[in-house]
C-alpha cells in the first residue's frame, strides 16, 4: 500500500472510514493508507478477494465482512484488528493459525454460519488473549467450545444444539459476565450441578426456550442481575432458587406452566425492579398470599407484569394485585380451617337450595343500594369477583344455627321471577355466589334462624329442614343490593313498575324483527318474478338474429356510441359453474355517430349451453 494511494472510485471515504459495503465487490481495491475501519459487508468477496497487502496495514482496526461469500476463516487480516464482523456467511472452521496473527482481537462476530464443535481447532483462541466478546449464535455447535480465553466477558451460544454441560464447561472464565444460551436443549438432568457457581461475576444469564424444568441449581448469585428462564416450560421453583441474589434486578419467568411460587422465593430480591411473569396458569388462593402482600410491601419499586389469575374461576381474568379484600379474608381464617378453600372454591347448591313457588313472594328492599348493610343484629357485605360471582360476608354478634341466604335477580318483578335460597351452616361467615348473569343488579338477604319447635306449621320449605324456624322478635334480615358487570340500573319511584314492564315486553323486538325479514323475503321474490317476466317478454319480442336496438331502422356500434375501442368480444356472466366466459358477437357495420347518448346492456345468465345475449 503506497502512501500516494486514494479513496477508490468505487468507495466513498472520510477521514478514516472507508465505504466499500454494497458494491457488489468480488476483490478488495486498493485503499488509503489511513484507513481505519472498512465497511466491505454485502459483497461478493471470498478468500480470495482479499490482498495480501491487507496483512501489512498498521492502522485498519475494524472489518465488517458480513453477509459475503466466505466459506473459510479469512487470511491476509492485518494484524492491527481489534473488531472482526463475519457474521451470515459460510464458515465452517476456525483455525489456530488464522486467529494467531490476530493478537489484539477484542470483538469477533461469528453468527449465522456452519461452525460445528469439532471444526473448532483445538486451543483455537489461544492466540486471541485480549477476546472480551464471542458470538458464536445459530451455528451448529453440540456442546461449549474448549480452551476459551479467560479475558473472556459475554459469550453468546444461543439457537445452537447444546445438550449438556458438563462441569468444566466453564472452567477459567472468571470474568465472563454475559452469559446467553437461549434456543438450545438444555435440560435440567444434563447440567452438571456446579456448572454456573464457576462464573462468581456474571451479571447476565439467559436460558430462555430450553427444556428446563426448574431453573439450574447453584446459580451465581453475588453479581447477577439479569436471570432470563422464560419460555421452558417449568412447573416448580424451589424455595431457594433465588437466595443471595440482592442485586437482581430483573427476573422473567413468562411462559412457562407455573401455578404458584413458593413463599420467601424473593426474600433476598431487595433490588429486583422488573417481574415478568406472563403466559403462567397462576392460581391465586392461599399459595400467593405471601406474594400479594409482598407486592403491596415493594410498592411502586417494583413493576409486575402479567402476574393474572387463572384460577380458581371466581377470579380468573384478575390482577393479583387487586384482590385485597380476598387476601385480607384469607388471613383472617385460622391455617388448617376448612373454611379457606370455600372463600374460593364454587360452593353454591352445596347445601339446601329451594326456590319460591309462590308468586306473591316478594324480598324485602334495602334502604339503600351499596356493598355493606347492617341489620338489628346482622352484618352484611357483598363485593363481586367478577362478572358472574359475588362474594358474601357477615358478622353476626349472636350465634346462630344456621343463616338463610336468598337472592333475587332484579330487572323483573318477583311475581314473573323466582327467589333461590340456600340454608348455610352456622359457622360460616362467608359464601360464594356463582353463575350469576353478568352486567345485572341482584337483591341478597340472609336471615339466621334459631331453632325452634315446629309443631306442623305450614312455614317455607327452610322450617322443615333441620327443625328451624325464625324468631321475629330478635332477629330480622339484613339486605344489599350489588351489580355483576357495569350495567346501569334504572332509577326512580317508578324503577318496579317499569322493569316489570320491560320484562313482559322482551319477546317483541325478536317478533318485529321475525316478521320485518319474512316481509322483505316476500317483497323480494315478488320483484324477482316481475323481473323474469319482463326480460321474458322482450327476449321473445327482440330480434334473435341479430345485435341492434332498432333506433328508425339505423344500426350504431355500441363501442362507438360509448367512446371506446371496439372490440370483437364482450364479457359475460353466466351462471356456475360456467363462470366467467367471452363470448363472440357478431360483426356489424360502423354507422356515421348521430347522438351523442349511451346504452347500458344488461346481460343475463343464460338459460342453455349455447352462448345467447339477452339485449333490453
Amino acid at each position: 500500500m503506497n502512501e500516494g494511494i486514494v479513496c477508490p472510485s468505487v468507495c466513498r471515504c472520510d477521514e478514516g472510514f472507508v465505504y466499500c459495503n454494497d458494491r457488489g465487490l468480488s476483490i478488495i481495491p486498493p485503499l488509503p493508507l489511513m484507513a481505519a475501519i472498512l465497511y466491505l459487508q454485502s459483497n461478493r468477496l471470498s478468500n480470495a478477494g482479499l490482498p495480501p497487502s491487507l496483512e501489512r496495514s498498521t492502522s485498519i482496526r475494524v472489518i465488517y465482512l458480513y453477509a459475503n461469500q466466505l466459506d473459510e476463516f479469512p487470511i491476509h487480516l492485518p494484524p492491527s484488528l481489534r473488531e472482526l464482523h463475519l457474521q451470515d456467511n459460510n464458515i465452517r472452521t476456525l483455525p489456530r493459525s488464522a486467529l494467531a496473527k490476530l493478537p489484539l482481537l477484542e470483538r469477533l462476530h461469528l453468527d449465522d454460519n456452519s461452525i460445528s464443535t469439532v471444526s473448532i481447532q483445538e486451543r483455537a483462541f489461544s492466540g486471541t488473549p485480549r477476546l472480551r466478546l464471542l458470538f458464536l449464535s445459530r451455528n451448529h455447535l453440540s456442546s461449549i467450545p474448549a480452551g476459551l480465553p479467560a479475558s473472556l466477558e459475554e459469550l453468546r451460544l444461543d439457537d445452537n444444539r447444546i445438550s449438556t454441560i458438563p462441569t468444566h464447561a466453564f472452567r477459567g472464565l472468571s470474568s465472563l459476565r454475559r452469559l446467553v444460551l437461549d434456543g438450545n436443549l438444555l435440560a435440567n438432568t444434563r447440567i452438571a450441578d456446579d456448572t454456573f457457581s464457576r462464573l462468581s461475576n456474571l451479571t447476565e444469564l439467559s436460558l430462555v426456550r430450553n427444556a428446563l424444568q426448574s431453573p439450574p441449581v447453584n446459580l451465581p448469585s453475588a453479581h447477577l442481575v439479569r436471570l432470563h428462564l422464560q419460555d421452558n416450560g417449568m412447573t416448580h421453583i424451589p424455595r431457594g432458587a433465588l437466595d443471595g441474589m440482592r442485586r437482581l434486578q430483573r427476573l422473567d419467568l413468562s411462559g412457562n406452566n407455573l401455578t404458584s411460587l413458593p413463599r420467601g422465593l424473593l426474600k433476598d430480591t431487595e433490588s429486583l425492579e422488573l417481574l415478568l411473569l406472563r403466559g403462567n396458569p397462576w392460581f391465586c388462593g392461599c399459595n400467593l398470599r405471601w406474594l400479594h402482600a409482598w407486592l403491596h410491601g415493594r410498592g411502586a419499586a417494583v413493576t409486575v407484569r402479567g402476574l393474572t389469575c387463572q384460577g380458581p374461576e371466581p377470579v380468573r381474568g384478575q390482577i393479583l394485585r387487586d384482590l385485597t379484600s380476598l387476601m385480607e379474608q384469607l388471613a383472617s381464617v385460622p391455617h388448617g380451617s376448612t373454611t379457606t378453600t370455600s372463600l374460593l372454591v364454587p360452593t353454591q347448591g352445596s347445601l339446601f337450595t329451594l326456590r319460591a313457588k309462590r308468586p306473591g313472594l316478594v324480598m324485602p328492599l334495602p334502604p339503600g343500594e351499596g356493598g355493606q348493610v347492617t341489620g338489628e343484629a346482622l352484618e352484611l357485605t357483598v363485593k363481586p369477583l367478577s362478572s358472574d360471582s359475588v362474594l358474601v360476608s357477615w358478622l353476626c354478634p349472636q350465634p346462630a344455627p344456621s343463616f338463610r341466604l336468598s337472592w333475587l335477580r332484579l330487572g323483573s318483578s318477583a311475581a314473573l321471577g323466582s327467589i333461590t335460597e340456600t340454608l348455610v351452616p352456622g359457622e360460616r361467615r362467608q359464601y360464594l355466589l356463582t353463575q350469576l348473569t353478568p352486567r345485572s343488579h341482584y337483591l341478597i338477604c340472609l336471615l339466621p334462624l334459631r331453632q325452634e319447635p315446629s309443631f306442623g306449621g305450614s312455614s317455607m320449605g327452610s322450617s322443615r329442614v333441620g327443625s328451624m324456624d325464625t324468631d321475629s322478635k330478635d332477629s330480622s334480615p339484613a339486605c344489599a343490593q350489588i351489580e355483576t358487570g357495569d350495567a346501569l340500573v334504572n332509577s326512580g319511584g317508578e324503577g318496579s313498575d317499569k322493569e316489570g314492564q320491560d320484562s313482559e315486553l322482551t319477546a317483541l323486538p325478536l317478533a318485529g324483527i321475525i316478521g320485518g325479514a319474512t316481509a322483505l323475503v316476500s317483497l323480494l321474490l315478488i320483484f324477482g318474478i316481475f323481473c323474469w317476466y319482463g326480460q321474458r317478454a322482450g327476449y321473445m319480442s327482440g330480434d334473435s338474429g341479430s345485435y341492434s336496438r332498432g333506433r328508425g331502422g339505423k344500426h350504431y356500434d355500441d363501442y362507438v356510441e360509448s367512446g371506446t375501442k371496439k372490440d370483437t368480444s364482450i364479457l359475460e356472466i353466466r351462471a356456475p359453474p360456467a363462470g366467467f366466459q367471452m363470448t363472440a358477437m357478431a360483426h356489424q357495420p360502423l354507422q356515421p355517430k348521430l347522438e351523442d347518448v349511451t346504452y347500458i346492456h344488461t346481460i343475463f345468465p343464460s338459460s342453455s349451453s349455447s352462448s345467447q345475449l339477452c339485449a333490453v
